[in-house]
């Protein structure tokens, strides 16, 4: 068995190394071109990589994506015929959760307020709503979202979610289906989205949406959160909607192209939060694990898990 490691934006050699202690016996090789035969490669390692990669390997048994993210798989013309396996590690999974219940509570508590007051050293109350009358929407009620959704619930807040087929989860309203969002926009006061990257989400979360949001919310304005991809958010119309006051705050993990220019008005945007794509760092022992773990159990005739839909692409 060859598996070939084939990521950008990470160290490739550390990755080999991981595997390599996890599968004895097997080879583990980073790609290059004819540093293998196309042939012997049985799985792929994956994080954007190369196009060469996939016009080389054209049949491999499985192809993991080294991330909770697929996108850069699916969008390839040149992908092969074979499962597409996303991570799912509840390391990852915990570290997201927290990451929105932080900014859902920043907002919800006025942080922002309190922290520019303390730069001016002002000592001034505001009035605080219970958690029990603001109401969190997330986009997306997959491994993410339905953990987070559970964890907000656990707090108080009155929490629903939007999916494309209906879920259920205890404590959580569910829309589903392109003709139940905008319910779920209008009974909203902080939008989370966690929705992946496809053609149907490109682009999805723009200004005609967002003015969708209940806009009489105890917050006194609709607040808007992404961890999930910045594919699905057009920032020109949140930043926008933020300077006019629209949006009342936002917090953004994730961005259509990244980093950040020093240029986007989103840096100097009121009540706006930015993070640079740490949300949900992935711990690589962990995810090493999983992956090797896949591997003996398809090889021991188990089924892969977590395999992506391809019409869907998640």
């Amino acid at each position: 068995m060859t598996l070939v490691i084939a990521v950008r934006n990470f160290d490739a050699e550390e990755w080999a190394e991981r595997m390599r202690k996890r599968l004895p016996g097997k080879e583990v090789v980073i790609w290059q071109e004819g540093a293998v035969l196309p042939e012997d490669v049985e799985y792929v390692l994956a994080w954007k990589p190369e196009e060469a990669v996939f016009e080389t390997i054209k049949a491999p048994k499985a192809i993991f994506s080294l991330g909770a993210g697929v996108d850069h798989l699916m969008k390839l013309d040149n992908l092969p015929e074979a499962p597409v396996v996303r991570i799912v590690d509840p390391d990852l999974t915990a570290r997201m959760t927290e990451w929105v219940v932080l900014q859902v509570l920043l907002h919800h508590r006025s942080h922002l307020t309190y922290d520019a007051q303390q730069a001016d050293r002002l000592w001034k109350g505001h009035r605080q709503p219970a958690a029990k009358h603001v109401r969190v929407g997330l986009l997306g009620l997959g491994e993410l979202g339905g953990d987070a959704a559970r964890a907000l619930s656990r707090l108080g807040f009155k929490v629903s979610g939007w999916s494309r087929r209906s879920k259920v989860i205890e404590g959580v309203k569910s829309y589903a289906g392109d003709e139940r969002l905008d319910a779920f926009l209008a009974n909203t006061d902080i939008l989370v989205n966690l929705l992946p990257h496809t053609t149907a989400t490109t682009g999805l979360v723009d200004g005609e949406l967002l003015s969708k949001l209940a806009q009489d919310g105890a917050l006194g304005g609709p607040v808007y959160i992404n961890a999930g991809r910045g594919a699905t958010q057009v920032e020109a119309d949140i930043a926008k909607m933020l300077q006019e006051g629209t949006l009342k705050g936002a917090s953004l993990d994730v961005f259509a192209d990244e980093p950040l220019a020093t240029e986007s008005p989103l840096w100097d945007a009121p009540g706006c939060v930015i993070t640079p794509h740490v949300a949900a760092e992935s711990d690589p022992e962990a995810l090493s694990d999983y992956v090797a773990e896949q591997i003996k159990a398809f090889e021991a005739g188990r089924p892969l898990q977590n395999v992506v839909d391809p019409r869907t692409g998640y």
